[in-house]
C-alpha cells in the first residue's frame, strides 16, 4: 500500500544530478528500507523527467519477467518483451526502466553492465539489499553501479509533510546565531516528539495526516514491522535475526556498554553474529554504533566490529516496537511523550533518534566507553563524529539534566583530539556553558 499523498523528499534532486552528469553511462541503485518511499519518488521522478517508463516490481511481477534476466545475449528481444508486457513505448535515450526491489532478481542486477553498455535507455534500482545468500553467491556487482542511500523522512521532510516551511530556516538561523528561544522552544520540542512519534515512514505519516490519531498511525506501522521480521527471515531463516530486531529498545534500555547477543540468543558468542548483524545494517531497518576504542581521527580504524549498539533506523517504528506486544489500548507512551511527561527509562528514544539524524545527515556512527576511576561504572560518549582532524564528541539525554561527567573525563582524556566544541543534546532550551554547548533536540540535524 502506497502512501495516498505525495511528499516532497530531498533525494529528487540528488535523481536530477544523477540524470544530468551520468548522460546514460551508469546506472542509478537507491538503497534504503522497504517503505521509506523508494519506489514512490521513483514513480514521480520517472514520470517528470521521461518521455515513457516501465516500472518492474520484483516482488509482484511475472515469472516471465523474471526470466528474461536468465539471459541477457539478446538485448532487442527483452525491450521487445518488456513493451509488450507492460504496453509501454521506449524511446531512445529519453525513456527509464526501474527495477524495483531487485534484491529479489539479482540477474537483473547483474545485467545492468549490459544494459547500460547498449545506453539506449535509463536504469534505476531499488533496494533494501538484504543478502539472500543461495540467490547472490555468484552475482557480479556491476561496476557501471552508483548507490546512493534514502532514509525514512527526516525532520525537515516530515515539516514539509504537515504544510510547514517556516520552522527548518528558522532554526538554521538559531543554529548560525545561537541563543535561546525561551516562549517558542516549548512549542519546538513538543512538534520534534510528534515527530518521534510518528516517524518518517511515509505510510505513517500519511494516516497521521488523514485521520490525527495515533492508533491508526501504530497499526500502520505494526505491519511495517511486519513485513521487516518476513524480510529478516529471507535472511536468516531460524528467526535469529527478527529476534535480534525486536529486543533493540530493551538492550537499549539495559544501559550496557554493547548490544548483548547472549540475553536475546542463550550462550551466543558476539563474534559468531558479526555477519548477520552486517547484513541486517546493509537492510537499512537497524543503524549501528559501533565502539571506537582509540578515539583519533579515522574513527573507522580502531572500530570493534564485535562492541556495538544498534538502533531503528526510524524512531517512530522504534516507538511501537518497544511496545508491540501490547494492545494499543495499553500503550500509554504517546500521550506521555507528546506531553513531555516520558519516564525516565524511555530516555534511549531520544538516543534513537539523534543515531537517525546523524546517519541520515551521512555521519558514520561511532561510541567510546572506559571505567571510571572506580572501575564500578563506565564513562561513556554516545556518538563522536569526525571532524577534519579532531574528533566531536556528544552525550544525549532525555530530560533537562545538564550534568556531563562522561563528556568532561573523555575531553580530559583526549583533549589534543578533540574539536573546540562539544554538545549534549537534551530537552531543554539552547544554553552554552564555557565549551559545552546545549542543545535542544531538534538542533541536532545541524551538527
Amino acid at each position: 500500500m502506497e502512501p495516498q499523498r505525495l511528499f516532497k523528499r530531498k533525494i529528487y534532486d540528488r535523481l536530477l544530478k544523477w540524470k544530468k552528469e551520468s548522460g546514460g553511462n551508469s546506472a542509478l541503485l537507491i538503497e534504503g528500507a522497504r517503505r521509506i518511499g523508494k519506489s514512490t519518488i521513483v514513480k514521480v521522478f520517472a514520470r517528470n523527467e521521461y518521455e515513457s517508463f516501465i516500472f518492474i516490481d520484483f516482488t509482484k511481477c511475472s515469472q516471465e519477467v523474471k526470466n528474461l534476466f536468465n539471459d541477457v545475449s539478446d538485448l532487442n528481444y527483452i525491450f521487445l518483451r518488456l513493451q509488450l508486457i507492460y504496453g509501454v513505448t521506449l524511446v531512445e535515450r529519453k525513456s527509464l526502466i526501474v527495477f524495483d526491489e531487485v534484491q529479489f532478481q539479482p540477474l537483473a542486477r547483474q545485467s545492468i553492465k549490459s544494459f547500460v553498455e547498449d545506453h539506449r535507455y535509463d536504469y534505476i534500482e531499488t533496494g533494501s539489499l538484504i543478502s539472500i545468500r543461495k540467490n547472490t553467491e555468484n552475482i557480479l556487482i556491476p561496476s557501471e553501479e552508483e548507490r546512493i542511500s534514502m532514509f525514512p523522512m527526516d525532520y525537515e521532510e516530515f515539516r514539509w509533510a504537515m504544510g510547514d516551511t517556516a520552522t527548518i530556516p528558522l532554526l538554521r538561523n538559531i543554529w548560525e546565531h545561537p541563543q535561546p528561544l525561551k516562549e517558542a522552544h516549548r512549542k519546538l520540542m513538543r512538534d520534534f516528539r510528534l515527530y518521534m512519534l510518528v516517524g518518517g515512514m511515509p505510510q505513517a505519516v500519511d494516516i497521521y495526516l488523514e485521520s490525527n490519531n495515533f492508533e491508526m498511525v501504530d497499526r500502520a506501522k505494526r505491519l511495517i514491522l511486519d513485513l521487516y521480521d518476513e524480510d529478516f527471515g529471507k535472511i536468516d531463516p531460524s528467526g535469529k535475526a527478527a529476534r535480534i530486531f525486536a529486543a533493540i529498545p530493551a538492550q537499549l534500555n539495559s544501559n550496557a556498554s554493547r548490544y548483548q547477543i547472549s540475553s536475546v540468543i542463550p550462550k551466543a558468542r558476539n563474534e559468531d553474529y558479526i555477519q548477520l548483524v552486517s547484513e541486517m545494517e546493509k537492510s537499512k531497518t537497524v543503524n549501528i554504533s559501533h565502539h571506537c576504542d582509540d578515539p583519533n581521527v579515522g574513527l573507522g580504524s580502531t572500530e570493534n566490529v564485535e562492541q556495538y549498539k544498534m538502533f531503528v533506523g526510524d524512531t517512530g517504528l522504534f516507538v511501537t516496537l518497544a511496545f508491540r506486544d501490547k494492545a494499543f489500548t495499553e500503550n500509554v507512551i504517546y500521550e506521555r511523550l507528546l506531553s513531555d511527561k516520558l519516564a525516565t527509562n524511555l530516555g534511549y528514544l531520544y538516543e534513537n533518534v539523534v543515531a537517525q539524524i546523524l546517519t541520515a545527515s551521512g555521519n558514520n556512527l561511532f561510541y567510546h566507553s572506559w571505567p571510571t576511576e572506580s572501575g564500578k561504572h563506565n564513562y561513556e560518549i554516545d556518538f563522536l563524529l569526525s571532524r577534519g582532524t579532531k574528533v566531536l564528541p556528544i552525550e544525549v539525554k532525555s530530560s533537562s539534566y545538564k550534568a556531563h561527567a562522561s563528556l568532561d573525563a573523555f575531553c580530559k582524556k583526549f583533549s589534543s583530539r578533540i574539536t573546540n566544541e562539544r554538545y549534549l543534546i537534551y530537552t531543554k532550551d539552547y544554553a552554552k556553558d564555557k565549551s559545552v554547548k546545549y542543545l535542544p533536540t531538534y538542533l541536532a540535524s545541524f551538527l
